[in-house]
Parts: C-alpha cells; sequence; structure tokens
C-alpha cells in the first residue's frame, strides 16, 4: 500500500523556479508542500534564503521552514525523520505531499536512507594492507569469507580495495558490510515518487537569473538581515547558518575582510557554484522528469506528469 501512496518530488539547482512550481501544483491539487532546503530551516534568513513571501506561505504553508535558530545545527537525519513524519501526516489526511528544494543530500536521505558505515580508519587500513603483503589476499578473502560470506561471494579475491573495505567496516564496527547494507536498504523511502526536476538548459542564462536576483535580495535589505545576525554576538562564520551561501560572503564583508564590491561578486560566484554542484547530483539521478524552466507550458506540463502519476 505504501507504494501506492502519491508522493511528488520538485528538485533543481538555486533560481529555477522550483518553489512559484510548487505553489502552482499546490492551487491545482491537494498538495502539502514540505520543504527540502537545508537554508530555509533558518529563523531570522530569509531575505538571503530565497524563503517563500509571507503571502505565499499564507497561500501555500511550507513544512520544514523556520525550524531552527541560527545558533543551532541540523542533520540529514533529523530532516528525514521530520520529512518522513510530513509524509505520513499528509497521507493520513488524503493528501499528497509535495516536496520541494535543492538540497539533494535530503533528497537522497530520504530516498535511499542513511548508511551506517563507518568512515575509513587509515590505521586498519594499513594493518590490513600490512597482513596482505604478509599473507596473501587470499588470507584476507578467507577471513572475510567467515565474517561476511555474502560480501564475500560479491568480492573477487583480486578486488584489494573493496576486500579492504569490507574487512574494515567488521573491524570498527563488529557488524558485516552486508548486514549494514540491509538495514540502509530497509530504511530507504516506503513509496514510488514522482521526481520533477526544473531546469535551466541554458547556463548563461541561469548565471544571469542567480546575479539578478541576488541584486534583488540586496535591493530587499539582505545586509541588514545579516548586520541582524551579527550583532547577536553567539553566531560564528564555523555554523551551518553562516557558512550558508551569501551569508558567509556578507559575513566577511560586515567582518571588514572584504569590500562592498568584493562582497557582491564572491557572493554571486558562490551561488554559481551551488548551482553547479546541484546540476552534478542531478546528472545522473535516476528517475528524475526533467522539465524546462523557460518553456511557456511548464506548469501544464508539470500538471500532465502529475495526473499520469496519480492515475
Amino acid at each position: 500500500m505504501a507504494q501506492q501512496a502519491p508522493v511528488i518530488f520538485v528538485m533543481g539547482a538555486t533560481a529555477t523556479g522550483k518553489t512559484d512550481l510548487a505553489v502552482h501544483l499546490a492551487r491545482e491539487l491537494p498538495c502539502d508542500l514540505i520543504s527540502v532546503d537545508s537554508a530555509l530551516i533558518y529563523r531570522g534568513m530569509d531575505i538571503g534564503t530565497a524563503k517563500p513571501e509571507p503571502a505565499v506561505l499564507a497561500e501555500a504553508p511550507h513544512q520544514l521552514i523556520d525550524i531552527c535558530d541560527p545558533a543551532e545545527s541540523y542533520s540529514a537525519a533529523a530532516f528525514r525523520r521530520d520529512a518522513l513524519a510530513a509524509i505520513e501526516a499528509s497521507h493520513r489526511a488524503g493528501r499528497i505531499p509535495l516536496l520541494v528544494g535543492g538540497t539533494m543530500l535530503y533528497f537522497k536521505a530520504l530516498l535511499e536512507g542513511l548508511s551506517a558505515l563507518p568512515k575509513a580508519d587509515e590505521a586498519v587500513r594499513a594493518r590490513l594492507l600490512e597482513e596482505a603483503e604478509q599473507q596473501g589476499w587470499d588470507a584476507l578473502h578467507r577471513r572475510l569469507q567467515a565474517v561476511d560470506p555474502e560480501a564475500a561471494a560479491r568480492i573477487h579475491v583480486n578486488d584489494p580495495q573493496r576486500l579492504q573495505r569490507a574487512l574494515e567496516v567488521y573491524e570498527l564496527t563488529g557488524r558485516s558490510l552486508s548486514e549494514l547494507w540491509a538495514e540502509q536498504q530497509a530504511s530507504a523511502l516506503p513509496y514510488t515518487p514522482l521526481q520533477i526536476g526544473v531546469e535551466v538548459p541554458d547556463r548563461a542564462l541561469l548565471h544571469e537569473r542567480i546575479a539578478r536576483r541576488f541584486h534583488a535580495m540586496l535591493e530587499a535589505g539582505f545586509e541588514e538581515e545579516v548586520r541582524a545576525l551579527y550583532r547577536r554576538g553567539d553566531l560564528h562564520p564555523g555554523l551551518p547558518s553562516i557558512r550558508c551561501v551569501g551569508y558567509r560572503q556578507m559575513w566577511e564583508y560586515l567582518s571588514g575582510n572584504w569590500d562592498y564590491e568584493q562582497m557582491v561578486e564572491r557572493g554571486i560566484i558562490a551561488t554559481r557554484q551551488l548551482a553547479k554542484r546541484q546540476l552534478t547530483w542531478l546528472r545522473g539521478w535516476e528517475g528524475l522528469r526533467r522539465l524546462d524552466a523557460c518553456d511557456t507550458q511548464l506548469y501544464a506540463n508539470a500538471l500532465n506528469l502529475v495526473h499520469d502519476y496519480l492515475r
């Protein structure tokens, strides 16, 4: 039954019009909007994050916006927990959860679950490599067969990198790689979502939109917004909130490290770099239905995709 319950994703790079599309769909369909944005979670950070205007939020409320103080941190695991709760609440109300945003790590965590695999341990890796040199990779493969026969069946004796990693995971956790992978797969999203990607195919045009929006933020009072955060005294550039694109550059300007022109230039460049990272995520995204943000039929095309999906 969970596989049949509808869930819609609207994702894309910054400045592609994701929010406008999501709000339009919410006007046509009984959708509950859920934000998938690691910057919109912060209270008091409205202009620089391009948070939807109060009138827009009044018409189409977004969940998972304004849920954290800028002094707090918020993880992909916390997002996954909160998003799943919001999706389930929407389904119980007989509505359609529509998740919209550009934080691809959050989308990935929601879709695939979170891995419990440990980070690489150089000391363990060095010891395993030394043992392989002394005993041979055959001996290490036999050791893997004893603790994780499923992984040993998948990993060839002549694949030292994967063999080393499987043994490293077991030594660090006391659990097999196969067991940990199975847990992650079991925690994957129990729905089959419609995934819509909003794109501006012309990179120069996307850069133009980014620059135009950054200047509009400045005209809307972005500097004073960050000054208010700066004056608090408990925030600093090491926090995830202040590392957000635009805020970090404005913080450097307010700290006297850059002049105004440098702040503007570097803020726009940083936003372009963010868009490039988002596009890299989306390039190989499986199951993505891509729509041109500049197409005059964008809303109609998206609505047709949704109707086909719901049927």
